[in-house]
Formats: C-alpha cells, structure tokens, sequence
C-alpha cells in the first residue's frame, strides 16, 4: 500500500546512513592504526622570546657533525651513516621507592593534616639514606652507569638563536620497582646565568625515551656561546612524592662549534654532584617543638645575599614551606612577597600539629622564590631540615629541635642550588 515514491525515500535514507557509518567506522580504524605506528607521536618545536623558527629547515645545506666524547674527553668523528653508541649495558642502578619501615604507611592516616596526593611536586629531591631516595656527592671518575643522552646543537646566525634538539636517552636505571621502568623526563638550563630553564614532556614506563623536542633560545650572541654551559637534568616523574633525580649531563660549549653545522653529541649521564652547588644566599629559620600541645612552630625570620634575579639587580623574594610526612607532602604555607631587596626580613610564623611519634619522619622544606607578576615565578634556593635533610647544619638544628623541647631555637643556613 506505500506509494514508490515513499518507498524509494526510506530506501535511499537507509542507503546514505549505512554509507556514512561504514566511512565512519573505516576512517577511525585507519587513524587508529596509523597513531600505532609512529614513533615517536609528535615532534615538539618549543620557542623562546620570538617567532618559532624549525632548525631542520636551517641546516639542509650544512654538513651535519656527530662528534661523541669517550671518558678521557677525546671527540671522535663519526659516519654519516653510523649508528651512536648504545647505553651500557650492564650496572643499572635500581632505586627502592619504598617508606622506611612497614610502620610508616598505616600512620599517615593519623596525620591531623589533610595529605594533598594531588599537590605540586617540590623540585628536586635528596632523601636520606633512610629514605631510599638519594642525591649523594659523586665524582666523575665513579663507575655508576645512569645511560646517554643524545642531543644535538646548532646555531642560527640571522636570529642569533641558539637551538638545542634533545633527542634520546638509552639505558635509564630502573626508579620504579613495581613497573621495573621509569617516567624519564628531562630540565634544561643554560648556565651561568640561568635565565633560560625549559624541560621536556614525560614519557611512560621507558629506560629508552625519545624526546626529539626542540628549544630555541633568542637574542644569545655567537660570541658569548663559548662562555656557557648547558645543564642537563634528567628526572624520573613520580606522582606521589618527589621526582626521582637520575642524574646530570655538564656540557661546556667552548669544546662545539656550531658555525659548521648541526652538532650532534653523546654524554654519560653522571650522578648529580651536590659539592658542586653553588651557595645562592642564606636563610634564618627558627623551631620550636610543644610535645604537650604537638605542635611545631616554625618562624621564617629573614634572609640575606641572595642573587640578582631581576634587570633591576633586586629581587622580590618571599618563603615556601613545605611539611613533609616520609616522602609525601602533607602541608604547604606561603611568606607575603618582600619587594626589590636581597636582604628581605619576613618574621612570619607558621604552626603545624604533628605528632610526637611522628616527628623522626618529618621534614620540613623551606623553598626561597622570586615573584615575578609578568613571568613564571623562579626558585632560589632551598633549605631542607628534619629527616631527610643533606647538610651537617640541618642534621643539627633539627636534633637541637627535638632535644631542647618547647625552646626556640633559630639558625643561619646556606641556601642550596634546587
């Protein structure tokens, strides 16, 4: 009883639909399938105080250099066509994440404090040895094998832009027992200025990430690179408590010359050298610990020969305070900002209740940081006192703390580089 017009519109709809899901379901497949096969994902160009510039389109004319180092220093010239060096391959270094003691975990529950899990992470960690965690002193000379990096160098003379690709890492010790892999990521800065601090993306569960991420640094003279240092941190992410710091990669650009070409390079990654860190000011801090109440009170007082962080040749410091219970950040308290000084005074007080059984797990983490209102605020420097502080001076005023119960007791500390 349907008239053929009728009938000829459903079937034709029915037609256009079954084409149009058919396409649909073929052209998600094919995406599908070909995100599987690239490797890596994305090419990352990052820029820097201008308009992005692509160094690959720079140098197809130039004669591309791979120069890698052995241990004595010597470059040698590699081919065109051959590969660069695998990581070693044996004397991985494992790293135990776990607390200290089966009786740290079920007790962090009790904190009076709420556990913010989702909070900023605090830069670079160094726990005690009792902490598994450790950034201890090294030498060049020690036979730790961390891996390579590979990254390459060049220079744009018309931008006067220094452009850096990382490129790779091989061999990364295992950081993460559970996984027996890593979340490498890696910091860059440009020494001895440090004005220019960009980092990488992270990769999953890899001890062989690709980075092939670009960074390009403007308004750097060809006549000043021989003068600078690139700063190579490499870091392993962790999402409950303080990255992993695998180690560092110091490359003086007086040895490259980037006027021939892109210069391609391979360095071992050496463990981070905390002898080499340079002072950046101090800080007066003051403790005192009620076991009554279980209360510590913590007095930032003030802080004196801290850097020129602005054009000006000031700063405009103020104090973070992070608590922490183990590994995990359990309360964060911030000082007002100080304006145009380098000798600022703060006189502020923080109390937190933690308590007595506790306190040989706690520390206690002073970050001093530069305001700035049109860029990315910059950390100064760092104290750490209590369990997992690195210096003699902290070791000792957080013992004085802990003998000397409800009496203030306040010291000067030299400020760490983060």
């Amino acid at each position: 009883d349907v008239s053929p017009v009728v009938a000829g519109l459903i079937g034709a709809t029915v037609l256009v639909v079954s084409v149009s899901v058919t396409v649909f379901v073929w052209t998600c497949c094919h995406q599908q399938a070909e995100k599987k096969h690239k490797n890596p994902p994305y090419k990352f160009i990052h820029m820097l105080k201008g308009i992005s510039i692509y160094p690959e389109t720079l140098s197809n004319k130039k004669k591309i250099n791979r120069i890698r180092r052995d241990k004595n220093g010597t470059p040698k010239e590699l081919g065109r066509g051959n590969l660069l060096v695998d990581a070693a391959e044996s004397g991985l270094i494992g790293s135990d994440k776990a607390l200290d003691g089966p009786s740290a975990a079920p007790q962090v529950d009790q904190l009076p404090i709420k556990v913010d899990y989702g909070d900023e992470l605090s830069p670079d960690q160094s726990l005690t040895p009792g902490g598994s965690k450790t950034s201890s002193p090294s030498s060049p000379g020690d036979d730790v094998m961390l891996g390579e990096l590979t990254f390459s160098v060049d220079y744009n003379f018309p931008k006067k832009a220094l452009v850096v690709t990382i490129q790779e890492a091989h061999g990364l010790p295992v950081m993460d027992e559970h996984t027996q892999s890593s979340d490498p990521y890696i910091k860059m800065t440009i020494l001895p200025d440090k004005r220019h601090r960009v980092k990488t993306r992270v990769l999953r569960k890899t001890l062989d990430p690709v980075f092939d991420e670009t960074f390009t640094f403007y308004g750097i003279p060809y006549s000043q690179l021989q003068d600078l240092v690139l700063h190579f941190l490499v870091l392993s992410f962790d999402r409950f408590s303080r990255d992993d710091v695998i180690g560092e990669v110091m490359v003086p650009l007086a040895g490259v010359d980037p006027s021939t070409g892109k210069v391609q390079l391979t360095r071992e990654i050496l463990k981070r050298n905390i002898q080499k860190c340079i002072s950046r000011g101090e800080l007066q801090v003051s403790l005192s610990y009620q076991p009554v109440a279980q209360r510590m009170t913590v007095v930032v007082l003030k802080a004196r020969h801290l850097p020129k962080m602005d054009i000006t040749g000031l700063s405009d410091p103020y104090v973070k305070v992070n608590v922490y219970y183990g590994r995990k950040r359990i309360a964060k308290k911030k000082t007002h900002v100080k304006k145009c000084t380098l000798n600022p005074v703060f006189n502020e007080s923080f109390i937190y209740d933690i308590p007595v059984d506790l306190l040989p797990d706690i520390s206690i983490e002073f970050l001093v940081i530069d305001f700035d209102r049109t860029t990315k605020n910059e950390v100064v420097g760092r104290l750490i006192l209590g369990a997992h502080s690195v210096t003699a001076g902290g070791v000792e005023h957080w013992r004085e703390v802990c003998d000397n119960p409800r009496k203030p007791v306040a010291k000067w500390h030299s400020l760490s580089e983060y």
